[in-house]
């Protein structure tokens, strides 16, 4: 009998990672690192319950890093099958995959350097070199047509509106003479967009697997452009630098747009900006490659010969010596840094030296997950760790949760509700305990759907 087990995004918004049987043979859907807490970072130096050589094929939704970023480990392990995905995810992962065993083995490095590491020495998880060579095993697929992988697995794609390159996998398992589709949603976008595509509604599926990141809260209904405008003007005035810990990957982007808009439109001063994310400059070369997955309005953009991501004064800085270089910078500035949640990389600089100083504001595009550092300064907490040591927070902390790339409750049960029919079963992932349980009680409210909160390895028949 066909099984589903989830390895991963259960009980908290990262670790993604599914795995399907059948007759024999079994696909991965998405391989993600869990971040956050400590119990669950440990599940990175944890073996899968299963072999990874048993693995015939890894498919991704998309190239975040909780999506993406088990991959060499799993290559290590054993797996020697293909990874498939869109063409803008492979792309991505280029990016993604190397940076992320360059930022590990830097974190290793530093932690024994410092000695605040109860490991003789830290190690990192992989390292550069794991990560190039992992993307030998990457195929970019054409999205557009089904993919046959098996007489047991055919594989369509639709676009989910995360970030570019993101799609829904919907599975069809063929077994004993009968066939189930089961629908991966990976992320969900929002309801409406800027730059991409809006989530494509799919038919139907006898087993959904949705996210539940904010399955218990509504996004803001205020207008993101005036926040940002009044959030950039107020800190100015007090000849403060506007720090904002972003994804390099979709958020980076939407704010680069979002700035040069209100500047063009006379809605905000134009003050430096400077992007401090190699990662982040590449993806957003990536962005500019793909018009294809560009909504009608960034295309418009375009067509009038501006750069939609490129606000007046913007400032993309590649090297580690223009990193530090911000640091003698006194004039008023926006500093955008990878990575969202402040666990590590540039960022983390920049926040230790502007947190103490109250002219600052440390701004907040993103979902915090549990224990991060993310989540303790936006917490309200006096202090918070980095680098070994204790950073006193007398910044301005503000956070803009309607610029978020997940959909709400809302946005969730209006796609839902376009389904033709409802799913055998529906499965909450990605998604704290508190936040699932919600979603799950508004959708058994508002569709009766038989609905499921799975826990970590718990395995289902199809």
């Amino acid at each position: 009998m066909a099984t589903i087990q989830f390895l991963g995004a259960t009980g908290t918004v990262t670790g993604s990672k599914y795995v399907v049987d059948a007759g024999g043979e079994r696909l991965m859907i998405d391989c993600g690192l869990f971040q956050g807490e400590k119990e669950l970072r440990e599940r990175n130096w944890q073996p899968l319950p299963l072999p990874p050589s048993s693995i015939n094929w890894l498919v991704l939704t998309h190239a975040h890093l909780d999506h993406i970023g088990y991959i060499p480990r799993l290559i290590n392990d054993g797996f020697r099958g293909q990874v498939l995905a869109s063409t803008p995810t492979v792309e991505l992962a280029k990016l993604v995959l190397p940076d992320s065993g360059h930022l590990q083995e830097e974190d290793a490095e530093h932690a024994n350097f410092k000695g605040f590491t109860r490991h003789k020495p830290a190690l990192p998880l992989y390292t550069y070199d794991d990560a190039v060579k992992a993307l030998e095993q990457f195929r970019a697929i054409d999205d557009t047509k089904p993919l046959i992988l098996s007489p047991r697995f055919e594989l369509n794609f639709f676009r989910a509106g995360h970030i570019l390159g993101a799609r829904m996998i919907e599975v069809t398992v063929r077994e004993n003479g009968t066939a189930r589709k089961v629908l991966f949603g990976g992320d969900l976008g929002r309801f409406p967009q800027i730059i991409l595509y809006e989530p494509e509604v799919p038919d139907g599926a006898d087993y959904l697997l949705v996210e539940s990141t904010y399955g218990d809260r509504l996004h803001p209904k205020d207008e993101s452009r005036e926040h940002l405008s009044q959030i950039v003007e107020s800190t100015a005035s007090r000849g403060g630098t506007v720090v904002i810990p972003s994804f390099a990957i979709g958020r980076t982007q939407e704010l680069l747009y979002l700035l040069r808009e209100l500047i063009e439109q006379g809605k905000l001063s134009s003050l430096p900006v400077h992007v401090d994310s190699p990662m982040g400059i590449d993806v957003t070369d990536i962005y500019m490659r793909h018009t294809e997955e560009h909504d009608i309005e960034t295309q418009a953009v375009a067509s009038r010969g501006l750069r939609p991501f490129s606000p007046p004064d913007v400032h993309f800085d590649r090297t580690r010596a223009e990193s530090i270089a911000l640091n003698d910078l006194k004039y008023p500035m926006i500093i955008i840094s990878a990575g969202g949640m402040a666990t590590g990389g540039r960022i983390l600089h920049h926040l230790e030296r502007c947190l103490p100083d109250h002219r600052n504001t440390v701004l907040f595009v993103g979902f915090q997950g549990a224990g991060t550092r993310g989540q303790i300064i936006k917490s309200g907490a006096e202090f918070v760790k980095m680098h070994g040591r204790q950073v006193r927070i007398r910044a301005r902390i503000e956070s803009m949760e309607n610029m978020s790339a997940h959909a709400d409750y809302g946005e969730i049960l209006s796609w839902l509700g376009k389904f033709h029919k409802p799913p055998r079963t529906t499965f909450l992932v990605h998604g704290e305990p508190k936040a699932a349980e919600a979603l799950k009680g508004k959708i058994t409210e508002h569709l009766r759907w038989n609905v499921e909160v799975p826990s970590y390895l718990q395995k289902f028949a199809l």
